[in-house]
């Protein structure tokens, strides 16, 4: 799980940076929608739940299953806007990166002072290193993981390390767009019948070539690269089916407990968003894209209530043996909720515009369309 946050953090500071999130009044929207999304469901779980061990639990409905969102999106194809896809992948990320700190000082141990101090020098080791220039890759490494030990050690979960690497890693490309063109017409240059082995200045112009293609990205967008499948395709499904079971036989289910964690998720997780976000725009603090409609950016809150891996990393921290299964059930139970309304509702709101997306995202389709209307 300490890589996945490695990851997210990876991509909230590539969209922060890079990305279309550059302008804070863009970024606002979705970081006010996950704000909302992460108090009115505590709320509500607050509300419904009995006062005792299992109102510990509230960080479960906090978080939002970032890869089960994007695939639903996927689902719907083109009929789905560009800027809902930003929006509830960026939603979904500030909303990981606030419960992973919610996991380190809500359900951590008590705390550390000289595993802190090793884990802050750590940290101000990979500031100096990058502020230098080093870029070997085995030497991050090997300081990532004396933060996670550190880190593992001073009391906080240890999986805030990944965060901290993540928001650490450098933005900045080596080599501009104008230096790798250059580099790569010397090599394309050369003759067709020239054999590369025979000359060593061919040879050399060749491995800076190699060279500069890999750092003509920043390394923020390389290790995302590298790491996404990974992440994708083995660690969260493994993670889902090593936690996600609820054995049935002998199974004494909390009923009261369930209905909690599956009511935060399907009714305070929408809302939560929906009223943040509509806030957020009438108050000037946010910017709404014109592609973004209500009609789109209201139905697709509902997949936010899809709390899957994270809503069960957390259960299983926060919840004892007794009552851990039945906030499983209420996680399984709101997700399977939340996909199926969401999915339905946006299909209900995009009827029909598949092909008109699709169009519009052919070359000319803009001049096409003006020319129609002229």
């Amino acid at each position: 799980m300490t890589l996945f946050f490695f990851v997210i953090s990876l991509e909230l500071k590539r969209e922060l940076v890079l990305g279309e999130l550059r302008n804070p009044r863009v970024a606002a929207l979705p970081m006010a929608a996950a704000l909302g999304g992460m108090l009115v469901p505590v709320g509500v779980f607050l509300m419904l739940v009995e006062p005792g061990p299992q109102a510990r639990g509230w960080g479960t409905v906090m978080s939002t299953d970032t890869a089960f969102v994007i695939g639903c999106l996927a689902v719907l194809g083109s009929r789905i806007p560009g800027s809902l896809r930003l929006f509830l992948l960026s939603l979904a990320i500030f909303d990981d990166v606030g419960a992973v700190l919610v996991v380190a000082v809500g359900y951590g141990g008590p705390l550390d002072a000289i595993a802190l101090a090793l884990a802050a020098g750590t940290v101000g080791a990979i500031v100096a290193l990058g502020r230098m220039g080093v870029r070997g890759m085995s030497i991050y490494v090997a300081l990532g993981v004396g933060l996670w030990v550190a880190l593992d050690r001073s009391g906080l979960h240890a999986t805030v390390a990944g965060v901290i690497l993540g928001l650490l890693a450098p933005s900045r490309r080596w080599v501009s767009d104008t230096r790798l063109r250059a580099i790569l017409d010397r090599v394309t240059a050369r003759p067709l019948d020239e054999r590369w082995g025979g000359n060593a200045m061919a040879r050399h112009d060749l491995s800076r070539a190699g060279i500069a293609t890999r750092e003509a990205l920043s390394p923020i967008e390389r290790l995302e690269l590298a790491l996404h499948p990974w992440v994708a395709f083995a660690v969260l499904p493994l993670f889902a089916l090593a936690n996600a079971g609820v054995p049935l036989r002998g199974l004494a289910v909390d009923g009261g407990l369930a209905l909690a964690v599956a009511a935060a998720f399907v009714l305070g997780k929408p809302a939560g968003v929906a009223l943040f976000a509509v806030a957020a725009v009438r108050t000037g603090i946010a910017i709404r894209p014109p592609s973004l409609p209500w009609r789109l950016l209201l139905p697709g809150s509902v997949l936010t209530g899809i709390g899957f891996t994270m809503a069960l990393f957390i259960a299983d921290l926060a919840f004892d043996a007794g009552s851990l299964a039945s906030a499983k059930l209420g996680i399984l139970v709101a997700s399977v909720a939340c996909a199926t309304l969401g999915l339905g509702a946006l299909a209900w709101a995009t009827a029909g515009t598949g092909h008109r997306n699709a169009r519009a995202a052919l070359p000319g389709a803009d001049a096409r369309s003006a020319g129609a209307r002229r």
